[in-house]
């Protein structure tokens, strides 16, 4: 049997070191394997021949059969193309190319019977195909050409003629090549069986070459299946093994501190979704094993708090905690918050970041060994070597995405036995996306405000309705009330007619000469941004002119207005984010959404969810399935290696659930991976498993 990783796709026929090359560095095509897992994106019904009478300009893909009557070039240079009148005796079509002129008019031939296939135009009551497939018409039979598939490309490979169609030539000649039985089953016969799975081989040719939708579903089906499959099986299989591994910390006792918080010091109730967080990790950090859990929770929804309640059990049963945040003004907030809901209290709080420095950081240092400093609150400052704990028993890391997967695990490596770790995120997950990143935790959510909260605002605004827009800020600020304005761009792009900060901080400024305002974007010194954000915070400036650099870890109860330049540069999670911004207070607060009048269909349905709901699940699915799941390797908690060839996390979530159940049902039933009826699919995944980092054992 072909190892088709092994086999350089530069000696499949019709490749060759430069296109090897090519397909390497736009596709990442390196091997015979990369090529047949490189899937087409569409499928377009090859099976019918139309007359050009018929066309009118609206149809998105034909094909033609005729005969090409006469050739010409106009223009000069870059301007130059070629056209070739084509006819199949009830009009006359122009095929045109702009590029590779040379190549085209030396392989086609006038008076030869052709197929022609492309997207047509009609302009100046003329048919016009540009750069269109041709095929000898004596080589194609209409009823087994079925759907032809559609390659992604790049317009550098397209400039090297290495369209969609070359690839689907490369993809036949793979075929020819590796014969019928090159691949490997890699799912079991009772897994294939019981689920109606077509053979792996069968489905990979089918995909490429289907002969009718039935059976393009079919093969689409399977593999969609194996991919997300052996996702979760991995995920599943990592946190089984990581909890038998690893033990955990038993925090056996609620004591004095929590107590005394909880009934002396709690500035509210708690609702009933921080209740229901809390008595999940008093299970989870009494069990005796290590507590890896997710704690979502919408912008404003109290997590600080839920976490500082964790953070006091620890203290009670003799162990530090630590709150890891991504910036300093986040870390800064974090301390301060955690110092005012503990004023009175005998729990000692230290704030490490890169600004402390001297004889202040030697003597939290210091006191951290001696286990005189019960919570540390910081920024990645806290993972540096210098930095150790006497008995480090909880680690909560706040809106985790920030760091990577080695730096969590630096933070872990601090205890001789590992840490309860809780993971926060203001983030919301959809439940399909949560899954597949954060499989191996258990996951916690809040799903409710604090009472007082009242839900903010949200309303879309035309351009031409800017100087309301000031007025009604204006009438916000008189209240004594703050506000935020944020651009999508620093400075003015030359390719996109948007708004930009600078301009916009001119004009602010302009507009309001008798408030103080505070200017943030990410190109600022660190030091300028957060002295900027602290008159902010502080109530010294009235307006914040900024980029998303304040999407996170601003926290100003007396800010009341968000205005959103250009909203729809901006997506939907991110839109919700920058909301989160405003509304902390008790105060009713407003986000306006700004916007020119020409929007594309799908920003009108971003705009709109926005405008019709505060719920940030609601949100996540919706721009799941408006944009996708996007980079989700990058973010994933496990740091198991995946990579989407087929399936769609925002199409394919019922068969997600499914295979992650089916998956279960493998592990409990063979939890030692030695079946000899799922050998297969163990050794398939340890395939999978030599390109995976378990950070977790790093001591």
């Amino acid at each position: 049997m072909i190892d088709l990783s092994s086999r350089d796709i530069k000696f499949l026929p019709g490749v060759g070191p430069h296109r090897a090359e090519i397909l390497e560095k736009e596709l990442g095509i390196r091997s015979f394997r990369d090529l047949l897992y490189h899937f087409p994106y569409k499928y377009v019904d090859r099976s019918r021949i139309y007359r050009i009478s018929e066309i009118d300009g609206t149809m998105p893909y034909i094909q033609l059969r005729g005969q090409i009557l006469s050739f010409e070039t106009f223009g000069e240079g870059r301007q130059r193309r070629l056209v070739a009148h084509f006819s199949d005796g009830t009009g006359v079509a122009d095929l045109v190319w702009f590029q590779g002129i040379k190549f085209v008019s030396g392989k086609y031939r006038c008076r030869e019977e052709y197929i022609v296939f492309g997207k047509p135009t009609v302009f100046g009551g003329r048919v016009n195909i540009a750069h269109p497939d041709i095929d000898s018409a004596d080589g194609v039979t209409l009823s087994a050409m079925g759907l032809r598939p559609y390659y992604n490309t790049t317009e550098r490979m397209k400039r090297m003629n290495i369209s969609s169609g070359a690839i689907e030539k490369l993809v036949a000649n793979l075929f020819a090549v590796i014969g019928d039985d090159a691949v490997e089953e890699t799912l079991s016969g009772g897994i294939i069986s019981v689920n109606g799975l077509m053979p792996l081989m069968e489905a990979l040719r089918n995909v490429h070459f289907p002969r009718n939708p039935e059976v393009l579903r079919r093969a689409q089906y399977r593999l969609k299946f194996e991919e997300l499959f052996y996702i979760q099986l991995n995920i599943l299989r990592f946190s089984r093994e990581r909890r038998n591994r690893f033990g955990g910390i038993v925090f056996g006792r609620v004591g004095e501190n929590f107590n005394t918080f909880y009934s002396e010091y709690l500035p509210f109730s708690l609702t009933g979704a921080q209740k229901r967080v809390v008595r999940e990790m008093r299970r989870d950090m009494g069990s005796g094993r290590q507590m890896n859990r997710l704690l979502q929770g919408d912008v404003g929804s109290g997590k600080t708090l839920v976490a500082l309640m964790a953070m006091l059990i620890a203290t009670d049963n003799g162990c530090q905690a630590c709150m890891m945040a991504p910036t300093e003004i986040l870390a800064s907030q974090h301390y301060e918050t955690l110092c005012r809901f503990l004023d009175g209290m005998s729990v000692r709080v230290e704030l490490l970041t890169g600004s402390v420095k001297g004889k202040k950081r030697e003597t939290i240092l210091r006191d951290l060994m001696a286990g005189t400093v019960n919570i540390l609150v910081g920024t990645h400052a806290v993972i540096e070597d210098t930095v150790g704990f006497a008995s480090l028993g909880l680690v909560i890391i706040d809106e985790q995405h920030r760091f990577g997967v080695e730096q969590r695990a630096r933070l872990w490596a601090k205890n001789r036995v590992l840490p309860h770790v809780l993971v926060m995120t203001a983030t919301p997950i959809p439940r399909t996306l949560a899954m597949t990143l954060y499989g191996d935790l258990d996951v916690s959510v809040i799903d409710e405000l604090p009472p007082g909260r009242k839900p903010v605002t949200t309303v879309h605004r035309f351009d031409s309705t800017r100087a309301s827009m000031y007025e009604f800020v204006r009438g916000q600020l008189r209240m004594g009330r703050q506000a935020y304005i944020v651009y999508p761009l620093i400075q003015e792009s030359e390719k996109m007619d948007i708004r930009n900060l600078e301009d916009g901080y001119a004009t602010v400024r302009e507009v309001f000469p008798e408030y103080r305002i505070s200017r943030v974007h990410g190109k600022m010194k660190p030091a300028e941004k957060d002295e900027e954000m602290r008159r902010f915070v502080q109530g010294e400036t009235q307006i914040m002119v900024a980029t998303t650099v304040i999407e996170v870890g601003v926290n100003v109860p007396n800010a009341s207005v968000m205005v959103i330049e250009n909203a729809e540069r901006f997506g939907l999670s991110q839109l919700h984010q920058l909301r989160g911004r405003v509304g902390r207070g008790a105060d009713q607060s407003y986000c306006i959404l700004m916007t020119g009048y020409k929007l594309s269909e799908e920003t009108r349905k971003r705009i709109q969810i926005m405008v019709d709901t505060n719920d940030g699940f609601e949100i996540a699915e919706a721009d799941l399935k408006l944009r996708g799941p996007g980079d989700i390797e990058g973010t994933q908690q496990s740091g198991v290696a995946f990579d989407l060839k087929i399936a769609n996390l925002a199409r394919d979530g019922q068969l997600l659930q499914y295979v992650r159940e089916v998956a279960e049902r493998i592990i409990d039933d063979d939890p030692q991976a030695t079946g000899p009826e799922n050998a297969v699919v163990w050794r398939h995944l340890a395939e999978i498993r030599k390109r995976n980092v378990d950070w977790s054992a790093i001591s």
